[in-house]
């Protein structure tokens, strides 16, 4: 995967402050002093004994295990290891480091740090919230929760897990994992002892780990290892995918929830290879990275001369001067992309992870994890990226104030949400019910947040992409522009609606079946196209329904042929094209050829 979702949009610096002043209601309060200790919370771990406190509303709360050593030095680029034990009493009440990143509130960093690196490498930690009566031996389920980012931001700090624990009696972990080039690079300099090692999946082994972990630790905090329900949204759905045919995570985990993911990878070809080489690699690659620090230095010199230095250069000496680059310096090869490093991730290296594209995996039991699994996606889904997009809105200061052509607007987020939902849900739900497994799909359509301080935030954000994922921790701290998207017009109707998702949620990972939420809603029946059963619509006005709609390419297509509001076989095709930008090159070639678009 090579952030799909983000990468298609890079308006400049205004943009990114925009788009941080307004989705700054996502990021957590400043901390304050840190909470004190209760013993209560003592446990002991292998690596020692660890005491957390407790939350408002009771909950138990551990910050900052260490689940792994630090990939620092001669661990960079290496598989995770087993963390380091302590001696005395290890206090989890701060969180760990996030992982190094350019910073955004939309992956929970410092509003004042935007555009700037931030986190450390040291940064393997993960985050427990039990209920309040968990002790080791109450074997309640586990929701894992892995965060989003295009895989090259956030950090698990963002995400409070404090009421879905205690609301829904289950254990919830949070965790970091390396991101960007960090995470992903693959480059045969690099060497290493292991296939896992020299694989170029870190991140994904960071995942592996923290699961490896949950299974040796977590029934002190409560949880039954036997249990573990993955969740994750956008690259965390997509790292979810990547989890399912990964041959060491099989037996980790029982059943996995993907909000608004994908399964997209790339080849070790397409991660590692020059782009002019016979078989190119990406722009991003780590032959791209190594053939810009070779050209730097007192000497510097253009592409030409250094291909003719990578051709004289020991491979261990280029390893070892890939491993002592600074962060800063490493990142820098990148060039100047305001969201970071744009870097191959999720790689298909045969190790880790399998050549065959993932989804051509979903139905065979045998190569792909048989577990239960719910998937969807929200009705906006691409307005959070096209609410800062110059072309599409009128801006003031970066600030979006309204759409330039409205019913276009709506119209193209419509078709860029319905391709969203047919690559993340429909297909691999297709795929997952042919190999004999239960699914569930649901698309989520919240848009009350209403006019506020001018804006129609509704018309310009709607149920946007990551807008979920408050309801699912039903945890609001949104800061000083929370008016925005959460406020006192909203309050009782939102709650309703995280309360039932939250019910759906926790009954998927006790029993394997969403079922009534808990008594909250209706049953939410298992995905069935043969019987017209589509998904279920997330919303607060009805309130949750099943709907038999499930998408299908042919029909799309149709809809988007026939469609009144488009006048012109130009607009038709501009349509297309942006509904299908994102990891759909055989989608987009079939639409142009029904359509009549030329090639792009």
């Amino acid at each position: 995967m090579h952030r799909p979702f983000l990468s298609s949009f890079p308006f400049g610096l205004a943009w990114l402050l925009g788009l941080g002043l307004l989705l700054s209601a996502c990021a957590p309060t400043p901390e304050g002093p840190p909470p004190a200790p209760a013993e209560q919370t003592l446990r002991r771990l292998p690596e020692g004994e660890v005491i957390g406190f407790l939350d408002t509303n009771g909950a138990q709360v551990w910050r900052g295990l260490p689940y792994a050593k630090a990939p620092t030095g001669p661990l960079r680029w290496r598989a995770p290891q087993a963390p380091e034990p302590w001696t005395g009493r290890r206090d989890a009440l701060a969180f760990g480091a996030a992982c190094p990143q350019i910073a955004s509130p939309l992956g929970g960093a410092p509003a004042a740090l935007t555009g700037q690196l931030w986190g450390e490498e040291a940064c393997l930690f993960l985050n427990v919230y039990a209920p309040s009566h968990a002790s080791a031996g109450s074997n309640l389920p586990v929701l894992f929760w892995i965060h989003g980012g295009g895989n090259s931001s956030g950090h698990a700090g963002f995400y409070n897990g404090v009421n879905l624990a205690e609301q829904e009696d289950v254990v919830v972990v949070t965790l970091n994992y390396r991101l960007g080039p960090l995470g992903w690079f693959h480059h045969p300099a690099l060497g290493g002892e292991s296939a896992e090692d020299r694989s170029g999946n870190y991140g994904t082994l960071d995942l592996i780990a923290a699961l490896r972990w949950v299974q040796g630790r977590i029934a002190v905090f409560g949880g039954d290892p036997a249990k573990v329900t993955l969740f994750g949204e956008s690259a965390g759905g997509t790292n979810i995918s990547s989890l399912l045919v990964a041959p060491s995570a099989r037996g980790l985990f029982r059943a996995a929830i993907e909000q608004s993911g994908g399964h997209g990878s790339v080849s070790l070809a397409e991660a590692s290879h020059l782009v002019d080489d016979p078989e190119p690699g990406m722009a991003g690659s780590s032959g791209e990275v190594a053939l810009t620090l070779l050209a730097q230095g007192q000497d510097a010199c253009d592409r030409a001369c250094a291909k003719a230095r990578l051709a004289e250069t020991d491979p261990a000496a280029l390893g070892a001067a890939l491993r002592a680059l600074s962060v800063a310096d490493l990142f820098a090869l990148y060039g100047q992309d305001l969201l970071g490093p744009n870097n191959p991730a999720v790689l298909r290296d045969g190790a880790v992870l399998p050549e065959t594209p993932f989804l051509e995996l979903f139905s065979d039991p045998a190569r792909s994890a048989p577990v239960p699994m719910i998937f969807g996606t929200n009705r906006d889904e691409s307005k959070i990226f096209m609410a800062f997009d110059p072309s599409q809105v009128t801006r003031a200061f970066g600030l979006p104030l309204w759409p330039k052509d409205p019913e276009r607007y709506d119209l193209m987020a419509e078709y860029s949400a319905r391709a969203w939902k047919l690559r993340g849900v429909d297909e691999p739900a297709r795929q997952r019910v042919a190999g004999g497994l239960p699914v569930w799909t649901y698309r989520w359509d919240w848009d009350e947040q209403g006019r506020r301080f001018g804006l129609n935030v509704s018309q310009l954000l709607g149920a946007a992409h990551g807008l979920e994922i408050p309801f699912v921790f039903d945890h609001y701290d949104v800061g000083g522009q929370s008016g925005l998207l959460y406020h006192e017009d909203n309050a009782a109707s939102r709650r309703a609606l995280a309360a039932q998702m939250m019910g759906y949620w926790g009954s998927f990972a006790r029993d394997l079946d969403p079922g009534t939420g808990g008594g909250r809603g209706p049953r939410w029946a298992p995905f069935n196209e043969a019987e017209g059963i589509g998904h279920l619509r997330l919303d607060t006005a009805p309130g949750p329904e099943m709907t038999p709609v499930a998408e299908s390419l042919e029909a799309l297509l149709a809809d988007l042929a026939a469609d009144p509001r488009l006048t012109s076989p130009e607009a038709r095709c501009a349509v297309l094209t942006n509904a299908f930008r994102y990891d759909q090159s055989e989608a987009l070639a079939t639409g142009r050829a029904v359509l009549g678009c030329p090639e792009a």
